[in-house]
């Protein structure tokens, strides 16, 4: 009888407040996160090593935070073979990649690493996790990432080191090319509403479903011409005439620098 084939899996672990003082030491918290701007994705996986208050990350373009909560596994088992730990405890905010260490690892091998016949997703990451898992006990308590601030524990503020760690640093040039798409549908929002105030056009661009700033609004109204163009004409026009309150029109602008077009030979 051939003997039996190694499977690869996590154990389910305990909170990392109940954890034994002998496996205290070897707690990692992982994390990943995904920056989209314009074509570009980046990614950044981070590990939080908390006996030493340090991070350590991962970073490259054009995969998702989903995968970046994998490199994080991946950099995790990296500093246990490093440290030659001789096992490890991860903390992870990812059902995700918890239940794949819990379980999912297990069916991919028996099934050659496909699903429905085609290749699983990352099928090498998870390949290289599980050769890891043959040979270190590793251990996986899922955090819940979303409490109040009053009920956070030590597991949760070491969760939120390591959000912290994973958080993309957004180069300014990106943040100006934000900044200038902004800008541009601030525009059209203030146009094709007929060139109102800025809380008009803050409540047109709402109704519409059309996310913009008040500062965006704001910096392009005082750049629109139409809108210096018309604050011009009542400037030219007094507002008290003939006994009553004179009205605006936003078309009176217009009429100011009307000019006629010259005649054709035939007179038209």
């Amino acid at each position: 009888m051939l003997p039996e084939e190694v499977v690869a899996h996590a154990e389910e672990a305990p909170p990392y407040n109940k954890l034994p003082e002998n496996e205290n030491p070897y707690a990692l918290f992982t994390d990943g996160s995904c920056h989209i701007m314009g074509k570009h994705q980046r990614w950044k996986a981070a590990v939080w090593i908390r006996t030493q208050r340090v991070a350590e990350a991962a970073e490259g373009q054009g995969e998702s935070s989903q995968f970046a909560e994998v490199k994080a596994i991946q950099l995790a088992l990296a500093i246990a073979e490093r440290e030659k730990w001789p096992m490890l405890y991860l903390c992870i905010d990812s059902w995700m990649v918890a239940n794949a260490l819990w379980g999912w690892l297990q069916q991919w091998k028996q099934s050659n690493w496909q699903r429905r016949g085609k290749p699983i997703w990352a099928a090498p990451l998870w390949q290289a996790i599980a050769a890891w898992l043959e040979k270190l006990v590793v251990k996986v308590h899922h955090v819940d990432a979303h409490v109040p601030k009053s009920q956070a524990t030590e597991e949760h503020q070491n969760n939120q080191q390591v959000d912290q760690a994973a958080k993309i640093e957004v180069a300014q040039v990106d943040l100006d090319w934000q900044h200038k798409g902004e800008l541009f549908t601030a525009w059209q929002a203030h146009d094709t509403s007929g060139h109102q105030g800025r809380d008009a056009t803050y409540r047109w661009a709402c109704d519409r479903g059309v996310d913009l700033t008040m500062d965006a609004i704001a910096q392009v109204i005082h750049e629109c011409e139409t809108c210096a163009a018309i604050n011009q004409a009542k400037r030219l026009k007094p507002l008290w005439y003939g006994g009553r309150w004179l009205k605006y029109k936003y078309g009176e602008a217009w009429e100011i620098d009307y000019i006629t077009l010259p005649q054709t030979h035939q007179g038209k």
